[in-house]
């Protein structure tokens, strides 16, 4: 009898519905069969798709419609699972099971419980944690075609910390990518640029007609990334139907400047909130970054009244290190302590950035799933639709074995108080058009 459990037990884990077809209900084996054999073809149909057409997949596979099937799925075939295994327990009369045979073909039978629809579970959940997040991102918004043939996002960092005048952005960055190699270039524009140009059909252009001016603006500082904060908590009704689009007033009147400098279209923005930045890394298990030197930089602190820094929670010297999400997020907001003022700290962001992104790795992110998922829920705003995603993580694995082009708009190419618009626009469109 024992050997006989063992036996039925088995073939439930590695074929649902064999036992009962073997030794009980032959109308729930086939069923139970079937449900196994269509799984399996399935995923080796995925499988098949992924070598052959991997922007199939990862089109469908992101689609809310295909995830809610895929979950149903998962879940009516693990409570098919579990229904198999306890009828198994019955075709093995346990009770008949004499002396240590009963209690550990029990125990087995516990194992294969949890090894099946736990496993179930957990991917029916993983699946429902996707919808929730991807939901929580992306809107559905109107798909935007490529133009020249390249896709450009405008990529913002936002800090909201107690001491900011609103969440304005203070790493400001337009990312091109190339629709059909995925060839990506990175032109990080500094937060203090002046005299910003803005688009004839900008809204903005009816108030400055002559460019963003270094005085007489409608806030404090008249720069760059000004403009977000004048527009956002002043000016939205310019916008009315920015936030109907999944956008904001103040991001808008951002596309609308980068396009004026730039002399691009942004079809797409992403905003990330700085802050939001701890979480992640923490979630990733943190992060490996490099920093350059030569000064050692500190983190945290205010200047006092002397001019002296106060207040330095840690210092980092030059060379490797392993930095967790209060680390991460003090190296990339620090402002003092290198000659290069905010425009190495315009590196430093762009290598969290990076350092981010290396962590991305399969593995890691299912095992800190949960953790990732609830931190990217809450730092990635952006205007991209669900429906695009697909394609954009297609174009993405493309783009991570590829060089990537920078062009940084800083001193000494470029004077943020007195810039040559008309340089970097076709500095800008030399380096897209040879990428």
């Amino acid at each position: 009898m024992a050997r006989r459990g063992w036996w039925l037990l088995a073939v439930t884990l590695l074929l649902p519905g064999s036992a009962q077809v073997l030794a009980g209900s032959r109308r729930l084996g086939r069923i139970g069969l079937v449900s196994t054999f269509a799984l399996w073809a399935m995923l080796l149909l995925a499988a098949l798709l992924t070598l052959v057409a991997p922007s199939i997949v990862s089109t469908v596979a992101t689609l809310d419609s295909t995830l809610l099937v895929v979950q149903a799925a998962l879940i009516g075939y693990g409570a098919l699972w579990l229904l198999l295994t306890l009828d198994t327990l019955r075709l093995v009369r346990l009770v008949r099971v004499t002396g240590r045979g009963r209690g550990v073909l029990a125990l087995a039978a516990a194992v294969v419980i949890v090894v099946s629809t736990g496993s179930a579970g957990y991917g029916a959940y993983v699946i429902g944690v996707s919808r929730g997040l991807f939901s929580t991102v992306f809107g559905d918004g109107v798909l935007a075609d490529p133009v020249d043939g390249r896709y450009n996002i405008l990529l913002l960092g936002g800090d909201a910390g107690e001491d900011r005048d609103g969440a304005r952005p203070d790493s400001i960055s337009l990312v091109s990518i190339d629709a059909t190699s995925g060839a990506a270039t990175i032109i990080g524009l500094p937060r203090n640029l002046q005299n910003i140009p803005f688009p004839d059909d900008s809204p903005m252009s009816t108030l400055y007609p002559d460019g963003y001016p270094p005085e007489d603006c409608n806030v404090s500082q008249c720069e760059l990334n000004s403009i977000y904060t004048e527009v956002q908590l002043k000016s939205p009704e310019l916008y009315p139907d920015a936030e109907a689009r999944g956008s904001l007033p103040g991001i808008e009147a951002m596309r609308d400047a980068v396009r004026g400098i730039l002399g691009v279209p942004v079809q797409y923005f992403v905003s990330i909130d700085m802050q939001g930045f701890s979480d992640l890394v923490d979630a990733l298990g943190g992060i490996d970054v490099t920093y350059p030197g030569p000064d050692d930089l500190p983190l945290g602190g205010v200047l006092d009244e002397n001019g002296d820094l106060d207040g330095v929670n840690a210092w980092v010297v030059p060379g490797d290190h392993r930095f967790d999400g209060s680390n991460a997020l003090a190296y990339a907001r620090s402002r003092y302590g290198s000659s290069g003022g905010d425009y190495d700290r315009m590196v430093r962001q762009r290598q969290v950035q990076e350092a981010i992104l290396q962590q991305f790795e399969p593995v890691n992110v299912l095992t800190k799933f949960q953790g990732i998922a609830q931190a990217g829920s809450t730092l990635v705003t952006t205007d991209l639709p669900q429906a695009a995603l697909g394609g954009f993580v297609q174009l993405a694995m493309k783009t991570k074995t590829l060089p990537l082009a920078t062009l940084e708009l800083t001193p000494p190419e470029v004077d943020p108080a007195d810039p040559d618009y008309d340089k970097i626009r076709a500095e800008v469109a030399e380096l897209l058009g040879a990428s």
